[in-house]
């Protein structure tokens, strides 16, 4: 599998005390994406100018010449980049980390099963992104082990993907985190760069078949000032869940990964934007449950 990281005692992806696995890829390029270093498949190389000594090691040992320095900041040509890593070897202070790494299934699981003492009855395990299911056969194979050790798992999922896909991790799936975003095609084409049709039919058709393997479906609503935030969007959103899931989360916007941004030379359009208030996520609730939502609340933090 090619993994971005491991994030241990996570309270926000599913029930309990859990372990997130965080896989590369992911098929939607939302532009308000907060873990943009994920969206690739491929390793990408990034430097921390907090650690950076200055050194300029890592600009001698590039054999790409991919590494310059700029003023007070290290930029890396991402195109030049072979990603062979010598950088990240050569680094004497770590100001430069490999995101992408190929495990294998047995290693994580051996790994990642060290943390169920910890879990407790409610917690467990939580295969997110990218996105879980662009790597469905080894998510699947992943998450049998777990699931015959007797842990609880989830999978995060934007449903962009196959009902093959689905049907593969379904009977090792206690838990599926489903990322519903905006109702109106046209507008989720601009803000994710792909149709909704597809995401909308697994809906559906995940609505069926967990009927029979009992999992939950939570879905997660990110609130994105001017994407995803309007009542009409929320209005939509809540006549089509029709209260098929069992939990529904507004998620408040935050800007905490405009550092990520930076790390990839990217702009970030939303980096100047602030926490969205009380008032406004309570106004969304309101919406969602004056269409009949109810189960729907709002996470986050907010001004």
């Amino acid at each position: 599998m090619k993994i971005l990281n491991i994030q241990r005692m996570s309270t926000e992806d599913g029930a309990g005390l859990r372990t997130t696995l965080f896989l590369k890829g992911c098929p939607l390029k939302c532009k308000w994406c907060h873990n943009p270093e994920s969206i690739e498949y491929g390793t990408h190389i990034e430097w921390y100018g907090i650690r950076c000594i200055g050194c300029l090691t890592c600009v001698k040992v590039c054999p790409e010449n991919a590494i310059a320095a700029d003023r007070d900041r290290i930029t890396i040509n991402h195109t030049k980049c072979s990603t062979c890593t010598v950088c990240v070897d050569e680094c004497p202070a770590g100001a430069l980390e490999s995101k992408g790494k190929d495990r294998t299934v047995k290693d994580l699981f051996d790994e990642l099963i060290r943390d169920k003492a910890y879990w407790g009855e409610n917690g467990g395990i939580t295969l997110s992104g990218g996105e879980a299911l662009a790597q469905s056969a080894e998510a699947a194979e992943l998450l049998k082990m777990f699931h015959e050790s007797g842990v609880h798992t989830a999978v995060d999922t934007c449903g962009f993907c196959s009902r093959a896909d689905f049907d593969k991790v379904i009977p090792y799936t206690d838990l599926f985190l489903y990322d519903i975003k905006i109702m109106d095609g046209q507008n989720h084409r601009f803000w994710t760069r792909q149709d909704n049709t597809v995401i909308l039919q697994n809906f559906d058709y995940l609505c069926k078949r967990v009927q029979d393997s009992g999992a939950e479906i939570w879905v997660r609503t990110p609130i994105i000032p001017n994407a995803t935030d309007s009542e009409e969007n929320i209005g939509q959103i809540a006549r089509f869940l029709n209260n098929r899931a069992d939990k529904w989360e507004l998620c408040a916007f935050n800007n905490l990964c405009r550092d990520k941004y930076e790390r990839l030379s990217a702009d970030w359009e939303f980096k100047n934007e602030g926490l969205l208030t009380k008032q406004k996520l309570d106004r969304l609730v309101a919406v969602a449950k004056a269409e009949g939502a109810l189960h729907v609340i709002w996470t986050g933090n907010v001004q």
